[in-house]
């Protein structure tokens, strides 16, 4: 084999388009492998980790792309170099014939003068610049980028505030607004729920279990996770509710949000307890107790708050139990497993999935050690993210994972390979996974990970070793990607395949339960 690593200096492209471009090279004839990546330390450990990298790549800085290749022998390198330099070159310059994209938001809008919302994803150093002007020019904002100063993010909130429009984000990945899905969304059909979310999968998880039950979306409309902090007070989940209060459509009312900080919920109860119409409360935090408080009802899961939306169409007058829904009838038929197999390993793409799995897993299994990177708890926190001990419950979309990646929802090759490093440990009885699908996640995300599960099982059958796998697949049957189609996939593979990421959390805990 033939190894070249190098880097160009001072040459930066978004991590999809060098997806995209790895994807392509690596079908190229005599190409074994190939990386294209930024020179973020996450990127630089993962080369060395494959024994792909070089002194250069090792100096290399977050603003230089470092080349990877792994030739067969006798194949022509400058041959290889020259298509890889081309390939990046046209990724630069628009083809012949084609329109060449707006560069400015005021370039877009003179050639969509209707148009009224701007979706921003521009480096964050950038990003509250664009959205000042998309704002100054009144337009809605949808600021998908991250790594925006909590300073910038109160001063566009409040601008939009006075201007009456929609400043989602940053770091904002989900709406669906008048029945259009934007970024990472979900396909449903039109109905009267309108949902609030400070958390894109956990918006879509309630989304599609309601799709799945026969009820459909007025609008979904996302804020930022730092919307609920005491800094910025919840101002664009304010204005958001009132909104969907006095939009015709909307008959029932969900907020999905992880834990705000006091102050914030205290001005949302406040609200919203004045609405006529009927308003779902999910805040994922174990200090939540389920209640019903007038027409507001509280819930801790993302399954509880499918659940009440439920309850409120049929008439109920208590709050409905899981059981109820038909969540827990999922037949289970572990592999054997040993004494020494006694951890659970959550690999996850969405960060709400993951937290509201935690929580689960915690509630059943109160004195287990449990380590998460997306949790506040000081004793949850692992020394070294890329090394798992205990019951691990990891988001790989978090920054750790991201900086110079595509996020796992559309490129899941490290969320995938995390998944076949945690199962060979042997001291791990469960791996759970989410799988997540709609626009923009990636076109056959079961088929990927599928190769990481069947790579796993090969090589722990050799050890003489078995593993549960457990999965849920967020989505609906009018995705692109097809839920009961990707479902019965996995069941074909051996997964066992929850019908919420509630109980997926469930099962986990009951099998290593069984061992024990």
């Amino acid at each position: 084999m033939n190894n070249i690593a190098l880097v160009k200096k001072s040459t930066y492209f978004d991590s999809v388009t060098l997806m995209g471009l790895s994807k392509r090279l690596s079908l190229l004839p005599g190409v074994l492998k190939v990386s294209l990546s930024m020179g973020t330390e996450l990127n630089q450990s993962l080369l060395k980790q494959s024994g792909m990298n070089s002194e250069e790549t090792d100096a290399a800085t977050p603003n230089d792309l470092m080349i990877a290749l792994v030739l067969e022998e006798g194949v022509d390198s400058r041959e290889l170099l020259e298509q890889v330099e081309r390939a990046l070159t046209r990724k630069n310059n628009a083809d012949a014939g084609e329109q060449v994209p707006a560069r400015s938001i005021r370039g877009a809008i003179d050639r969509l003068q209707d148009a009224n919302l701007a979706i921003i994803s521009v480096p964050g150093e950038y990003a509250a610049f664009e959205a000042k002007r998309a704002l100054d020019n009144n337009l809605h904002v949808m600021l998908f980028s991250d790594n925006v100063s909590i300073e910038d993010e109160i001063k566009l909130k409040k601008i939009a505030h006075e201007k009456g429009l929609l400043m989602m984000g940053p770091d904002c990945g989900t709406a669906i607004i008048n029945q259009k899905p934007l970024c990472f969304a979900n396909a449903v059909q039109p109905g009267s729920v309108g949902i609030v979310g400070a958390s894109g999968t956990g918006m879509q998880e309630v989304i599609s279990l309601l799709d799945a039950a026969g009820e459909g979306i007025s609008q979904a409309i996302g804020t930022g996770g730092r919307d609920l902090s005491n800094a910025v007070g919840g101002i664009m989940s304010l204005d958001a509710l009132d909104s969907l209060s006095k939009d015709e459509q909307t008959e029932i009312i969900v907020f999905v949000a992880k834990a705000p900080e006091v102050g914030v919920i205290q001005k949302i109860e406040s609200v919203v307890s004045s609405y006529t119409k009927p308003v779902v409360l999910c805040f994922l935090s174990d200090k939540i107790q389920p209640k019903k408080k007038g027409s507001v009802y509280y819930v801790n899961s993302l399954e509880q708050a499918a659940l009440s939306v439920l309850q409120i169409r049929s008439g109920k007058g208590n709050l409905m139990d899981t059981e109820d829904f038909g969540m827990d009838k999922v037949a289970l038929n572990p592999p054997q497993l040993n004494k020494s197999q006694k951890y659970v390993r959550g690999v996850f793409c969405g960060g709400t999935l993951t937290n509201e799995a935690r929580m689960i897993f915690k509630q059943i299994n109160p004195n287990a050690p449990v380590f998460c990177n997306v949790s506040h708890c000081e004793q949850e926190a692992l020394d070294d993210w890329m090394k798992s001990a205990g019951n691990v419950f990891l988001d790989m979309g978090d920054d750790i994972f991201t900086v110079g990646k595509a996020h796992p929802m559309i490129d899941p090759e490290l969320r995938n390979q995390r998944i076949y490093q945690e199962a060979l440990d042997p001291e791990v009885a469960v791996v759970l996974f989410d799988v997540v699908l709609g626009y923009g996640a990636h076109p056959d995300p079961v088929q990927s990970v599928l190769v990481s599960i069947n790579e796993a099982k090969e090589e722990l059958s050799k050890q003489g070793r078995d593993i549960c796998f457990v999965g849920y697949v967020l989505g609906t049957d009018l995705d692109p990607q097809n839920r009961s189609f990707c479902v019965e996939k996995l069941r074909q593979a051996g997964v066992i395949v929850a019908n919420t990421n509630a109980q997926a959390a469930r099962i986990a805990s009951a099998l290593i339960k069984e061992v024990k």
